[in-house]
């Protein structure tokens, strides 16, 4: 054989060796023989609890490697949205939305998955979130539980109100005796309320216990009635009298005012389960938690929670079935709630968080019982987030004192439902 002839054959035996590997390591990910999955979230503070129940599962699936991708929660569903198009997003990946990205065929269809009796281990509401024509589009991670009110002990005494009274405070109209209280504490204190463009906390609380709605049967936007210019007009008039933070402020930090709480500058700080941890970790001051103020139409609360989906892109469909099985599973998803991380959405494990507070000598009591009442649905349909996204500036506009009440109400339900009409 002629040395130009060996050459060559060595020549293409090395690309033929050089494009197995290549191939290999697409399947697996890495050169150990693992098949490797990658996992995201926009949590830090979740990665401990994740780790931990992904070691246990990698343990029992020695031939799978999970890792987690944070991407900060500011950048999230952006960077979400153009790696789902693009065809690059993680083999499961948070999600609190699925209308989008089921409707182009981008998710893995759950209840295929991992058969139909899967959801009755979680939460109902949760599977209802993520249910559609009789399919589930993810696999339910927590819940959020409804919203309630941290307060200030210290900044009560000082202001001589007693935190049983809180729970049984109104407002809107003659009956009003949440904004009085508030004046009282805004003697004692920088801030009195957390009042801001925040949807989940406060907007949709005030929106429902006004007796509105965010959406109607259609899913066209229909906040711009008279509840609606009520439930805004009322959080404004806050903000103008100096009872909240400026919306100069919040609307560029969404921490702000759980950091003024922890700071000891908030006296009362309305918010959920998802803040809870960080509160009981830094939070420098004796303090507790209450119930949300009713409004003219009761006491309402939205609930939330997030799922976990399924790449319908992933070149690892049978280690992505075992992985959410798992995290769905009551001894996977017991993990984010043996620390108080979150309310985890196996039913059979959400006691687990309850003790966990019980021990430390918190009542949590308040997350969940506003929830025996009305609920008010936190936004749903194709298209919804991209309709947020045009929301929030025009509702940022009126919270600085920009744009009258029903002038900015009209304009972003105009915007977004345009927004819903072109998906």
């Amino acid at each position: 054989m002629k040395t130009s002839t060996r050459v060559l054959l060595a020549v293409a035996l090395s690309v033929v060796l050089l494009i197995a590997a290549a191939l290999w390591l697409g399947r697996t990910g890495d050169g150990s023989g693992r098949t490797v999955l990658r996992m995201r979230i926009w949590d830090e503070s979740f990665v401990p609890a994740y780790r931990a129940s992904l070691d246990a599962f990698q343990h029992a699936n020695p031939d799978v490697e999970v890792r987690i991708t944070v991407v900060p929660w500011a950048s999230y569903q952006q960077k979400l949205r153009l790696d789902v198009a693009g065809g690059t997003v993680d083999d499961v990946f948070w999600t609190n939305t699925f209308s989008d990205y089921a409707d182009s065929g981008r998710l893995l269809d759950i209840g295929a998955l991992l058969g139909p009796d899967a959801a009755r281990a979680w939460d109902p509401s949760a599977v209802t979130q993520y249910s559609r024509d009789g399919k589930l589009w993810a696999v339910p991670q927590f819940v959020d539980g409804g919203t309630a009110v941290y307060y200030n002990r210290a900044l009560l005494d000082a202001a001589h109100i007693d935190p049983a009274a809180l729970s049984g405070l109104r407002w809107g109209g003659e009956a009003d005796t949440f904004a009085p209280t508030l004046h009282r504490l805004a003697a004692v204190a920088p801030w009195a309320y957390n009042a801001a463009n925040d949807l989940q906390s406060i907007e949709l609380p005030f929106l429902g216990s006004a007796g509105g709605r965010l959406q109607g049967a259609d899913d066209r936007f229909v906040f711009d009635s008279p509840q609606g210019n009520q439930a805004f007009g009322y959080l404004v008039r806050l903000i103008a009298d100096r009872l909240a933070p400026s919306a100069a402020d919040t609307d560029t930090n969404t921490d702000f005012t759980r950091n003024a709480f922890l700071q000891g500058k908030l006296a009362l700080f309305q918010s959920g389960t998802y803040n809870l941890a960080t509160i009981a970790q830094q939070a420098k001051f004796p303090w507790g938690i209450a119930m949300i103020p009713a409004g003219p139409a009761g006491r309402v609360s939205t609930d939330n929670a997030i799922g976990l989906a399924g790449n319908a892109a992933t070149r690892h469909p049978a280690a992505v079935r075992r992985l959410l099985a798992w995290l769905g599973g009551a001894e996977g998803n017991r993990y984010l709630a043996v620390s108080g991380a979150t309310i985890p959405a196996v039913v059979a494990d959400q006691q687990i968080y309850r003790d966990y507070w019980a021990h430390k000598g918190i009542d949590v009591s308040p997350f969940f019982d506003v929830l025996d009442g009305p609920r008010i649905s936190a936004g749903s349909g194709a298209g919804f987030p991209a309709a947020n996204d045009i929301i929030t500036p025009i509702l940022s506009e009126m919270y600085l004192g920009r744009t009258p009440v029903p002038e900015a109400l009209r304009r972003a339900v105009a915007a977004g439902n345009a927004a819903m009409s072109d998906r």
